[in-house]
């Protein structure tokens, strides 16, 4: 959000920074780097997933070897039964006992693989094959990973110089800094907020870590503290509050002193 931008700069907690102006034009050798770098990270997860098909693969021929054992123990366990059937039967017990015997299959994880490989060289260049998968990384901080992008003289400390240098415009007028003030003021009482416009406000108000509990309040932003609401506004605002098994706040900002002023509603019997 914003408003919560807008704090964490005025809070010295967090710095604005030109990102398109931080890239630098790269030399070729930082390039070059850049590029056989990420061929090598390409390679080596191909790598590892070869080496894993095979394991898979000596694992699937180990049981089919074993299956195979095994039907030819029940095999030979039949034709000798047959055997001493013949015998006593007076027949020839080779023939019987030839029957008895099927063809074993050849598994096929034995026949001869004809893939091409995942990777191959052209003219001196490593390249990837087509049929090769595999996974990019995209960095999530451009400084930690390219040679050529740094920040220096594209960072803003304050609200008023990235206004200045063109990078950033909020707040603009009354009604966002007044988002701003309640944002803050409600942040320095250890509430933590998130947006509100699915419920009726500006602000979903949380007691704590919203991974951990529920909003106990929709805040709405009002300019200044003596603004006039309308009767059907106030209405609407506690039914959905209540709908939503919330209280509405109105929040009241003034400009002139930088405070804020609260208003709670609730519908009767509510809690």
């Amino acid at each position: 959000m914003p408003e919560e931008v807008v704090l964490l700069v005025e809070k010295q907690l967090a710095v604005l920074i030109d990102d398109p102006h931080a890239h630098h034009r790269p030399l070729s050798s930082q390039l070059e780097k850049w590029n056989a770098e990420r061929i090598g990270g390409i390679q080596a997860q191909i790598a590892a997933s070869e080496v894993k098909e095979a394991q898979d693969q000596a694992a699937s021929r180990s049981m089919s070897e074993a299956a195979i054992r095994k039907r030819k123990e029940r095999e030979e366990k039949r034709a000798a039964a047959a055997r001493a059937k013949a015998l006593a039967e007076g027949n020839d017990p080779n023939s019987a006992a030839e029957s008895i015997f099927t063809p074993t299959p050849t598994p096929s994880s034995q026949t001869p693989n004809t893939q091409s490989p995942n990777t191959h060289v052209l003219s001196g260049t490593v390249g990837i094959a087509p049929h090769a998968v595999y996974t990019v990384t995209v960095p999530g901080s451009s400084a930690a990973e390219l040679e050529w992008y740094s920040s220096h003289g594209c960072a803003y400390s304050t609200i008023e110089d990235a206004k200045a240098a063109g990078i950033w415009s909020y707040p603009t007028n009354l009604f966002e800094r007044a988002k701003c003030g309640v944002f803050q003021d409600l942040w320095e009482s250890g509430h933590f907020m998130g947006g509100g416009i699915k419920f009726g406000g500006d602000f979903l108000v949380y007691p704590g870590d919203p991974l951990r509990y529920h909003s106990h309040f929709v805040a709405s932003v009002i300019e200044s503290p003596i603004a006039t609401l309308k009767p059907m506004e106030i209405v609407a605002h506690g039914r959905l509050g209540t709908a939503t098994k919330k209280a509405h706040l109105l929040c009241g900002w003034d400009d002139e002193k930088r405070e804020v002023s609260y208003y709670s509603i609730e519908w009767a019997g509510f809690g």
